[in-house]
């Protein structure tokens, strides 16, 4: 038998490794609940503390993803040897990462000696052995931009003394950066790396149950069932598929492949060109980091950095969501009323739908419920993994076995592993800018340069965000921009958790914003379309990316502090108004063609809206109401 069949990607040492780690991770949280002296062998099965907790996570991750990403090299019998050779490197990889992570557990923190004198030998080659393994892991994982983030602000931390004035720190040894960035709680294994092996890797454990278990299926084919009957209904259901499935697997970019696999057929066949297809799959997987209860992986990291409970964020996240699906759903809209498209003929009735699978909506149910009730969001995640295997046994027909079990283990760990490296590299950008304090010299300059406009900072952090998420993944991005930028905001007058949930947004726009556009781009693979036309189709179906934000910053869109839902929704109508009267102006109809006089009115009223006073936005209502009704009447008399 070759020993690919045990150690690739998908072997069976790969396959056990990988179970063995979500069993691991399940069982973490529920020992707790076990009195002292209880569990056996209770110094390995009991509960971690966060100094040994992460350090085997992200050892365990680090050898399965060895595995899963192997160095790789031509194909052909002529490279047999070579590839060998890289084999058999990624096995010294893994003997190293075993070795130093040993050497990291049996740390004593307690002591001084590491303080006074510096660490060790071993200790030292231990720590560097780590740094270089998860910079190299996210290359294969992630990719080669994150790597060289990371690689960059440890270098800046060595030579930040070489650098002008503007940008100078002091220069710390390779002995301080890495006693500092792995042998305390603040670097590699800091808060985002604990985050990513605690709520994270428990909620996209529950998506690898979904999907195994046939809830993600039954999800799809419930949106089909809701909007397949309708104008352009493949497009809208796909929108409906990625809210709730992009909300759970914590990545616009594999959303779009996975549901995109079937959205983007169906609405190809409809009349959609390949690059809008493409691009409204793009955009909705993306708002589905975006969209309660679950948003992605960002949201608990948000959670964590601003002490806020999950419960809170889940419902101030909940009317902006909302606007940004109804936002797409409109251009989508548009877009079949002007080529004149028709709904789906065979679309599956919603009580058919429903009366298969309908013991799927109880894991969802509950982890609403949980995390409304502010439950921890790991004990949350860990009851939405049992409740979906206990529903499906509920049914004959969606009866899932132990192979199947097995393979949700083993899907949820490998879908981890780029999620954790990610987050501790983002870790070491983190630790970097508080050993070196360059996020106050960041954040002066941001004030600096916006003069003490707020509009002009939002517009900065925007392109910060645009620029960072080019090679970061999303929640990566969000936690270096909200380290680097959150005070600045909060220094133009911004509550903390406002500016937190902006940069959040904001986070995600790389996914669809040309130039580099990834999950429009992955879309576009699915779709066969050119990568740049679904790229501008994509930008401009999920505006409300960046229009939604800036009403937060000046609007009481956020349920947060005193406001009420008055104040809310009535925010909430504003941001609606100004949401049509965008796509009015830019697409030039709504229930029937519109005329270049009142497109300009819309465009005005658009304007109307966007300044922070109550007569400007008052006239701005009006005026995108009377474009409304004089289109709507133009529509009736056709």
């Amino acid at each position: 038998m070759p020993i690919t069949a045990w150690f690739g990607p998908g072997g069976r040492m790969v396959v056990a490794l990988a179970a063995l780690l979500s069993l691991f991770q399940l069982w973490q949280p529920l020992v707790g609940f076990f009195p002292p002296g209880v569990v056996p062998l209770e110094h390995i099965f009991g509960l971690l503390p966060a100094t040994y907790f992460r350090p085997t996570h992200l050892g365990w991750i680090l050898v399965l993803g060895y595995l899963v990403y192997p160095l790789q090299g031509k194909e052909g019998k002529e490279n047999k040897e070579s590839n060998n050779w890289y084999r058999w490197l990624d096995g010294f990889a893994i003997l190293a990462v075993l070795w130093a992570s040993s050497r990291v557990l049996q740390f004593d923190y307690q002591g001084l000696d590491h303080l006074l004198y510096g660490l060790a030998s071993a200790d030292f080659v231990a720590g560097l052995v780590l740094l270089v393994a998860t910079l190299e892991m996210a290359r294969r994982s992630v990719g080669l931009v994150m790597m060289l983030v990371g690689l960059v602000f440890i270098l800046y931390a060595a030579f930040g003394n070489l650098l002008p004035d503007v940008l100078a720190t002091r220069g710390f040894s390779f002995e301080r950066i890495v006693r500092f960035q792995v042998f305390t709680g603040a670097g590699l294994f800091g808060a985002p790396i604990g985050i990513a092996a605690g709520a994270v890797f428990s909620f996209v454990l529950f998506g690898a149950f979904l999907q195994t278990t046939g809830a993600g299926k039954f999800l799809i084919d419930l949106s089909f069932a809701a909007a397949g009957r309708y104008r352009g209904g493949p497009a809208k259901a796909s929108v409906l598929a990625s809210a709730a499935m992009g909300s759970l697997s914590g990545s616009a970019i594999a959303n779009t492949v996975t549901t995109g696999s079937l959205t983007i057929p169906m609405m190809k066949q409809l009349g959609y060109r390949p690059h809008q297809a493409a691009g409204i799959e793009a955009a909705a997987s993306t708002g589905g980091q975006i969209m309660p209860p679950i948003m992605g992986a960002g949201a608990f990291v948000m959670a964590e950095f601003t002490k806020t409970p999950y419960g809170e964020i889940v419902w101030m996240s909940l009317l902006p969501a909302l606007l940004y699906f109804t936002s797409v759903l409109l251009y989508v809209h548009i877009m079949a009323v002007k080529a004149g498209f028709t709904g789906m003929k065979d679309a599956s009735g919603v009580a058919m739908v429903v009366k298969d699978g309908f013991h799927f909506l109880l894991p969802l149910v509950l982890i609403t419920v949980l995390l409304l009730q502010n439950y921890s969001p790991v004990l949350v995640g860990v009851s939405g993994c049992a409740a979906v295997v206990l529903a499906s046994l509920l049914r004959a027909h969606t009866r899932v076995n132990l192979t199947g079990v097995v393979e949700a283990l083993h899907r949820g760990a490998v879908l981890a592993v780029p999620i954790s490296v990610a987050c501790a590299v983002a870790g070491v950008v983190v630790g970097t800018i508080g050993q070196t304090g360059i996020g106050l010299q960041f954040t002066e300059s941001v004030v600096g340069l916006s003069q003490g406009q707020l509009w002009l900072a939002l517009l900065l952090v925007a392109i910060a965000a645009l620029v960072l998420g080019m090679g970061l993944p999303a929640t990566a991005a969000y936690i270096v921009l909200a380290v680097m930028t959150a005070p600045a905001l909060q220094e133009l007058g911004l509550a903390l958790l406002t500016a937190h949930m902006m940069i959040f947004w904001l986070s995600q726009t790389s996914n669809v914003t040309p130039p580099i556009a990834l999950a429009a781009f992955a879309g576009a693979g699915v779709a066969g379309a050119a990568p740049m036309q679904s790229a501008f189709s994509a930008f401009k179906l999920a505006a409300g990316l960046f229009v939604i934000p800036l009403m937060m910053a000046y609007t009481p869109l956020l349920l947060m502090g005193d406001r009420t839902w008055v104040d809310v929704l009535l925010a909430g109508g504003v941001c609606l108004a100004l949401i049509v009267a965008i796509a009015t102006a830019v697409e030039r109809y709504l229930f029937t063609a519109l005329t270049l006089p009142w497109a300009a009115l819309s465009a005005v009223s658009a304007v109307l809206l966007l300044v922070p006073s109550t007569w400007s936005r008052g006239a701005g209502c009006v005026l995108c109401s009377v474009v409304v009704a004089v289109n709507y009447l133009s529509h009736r008399r056709l």
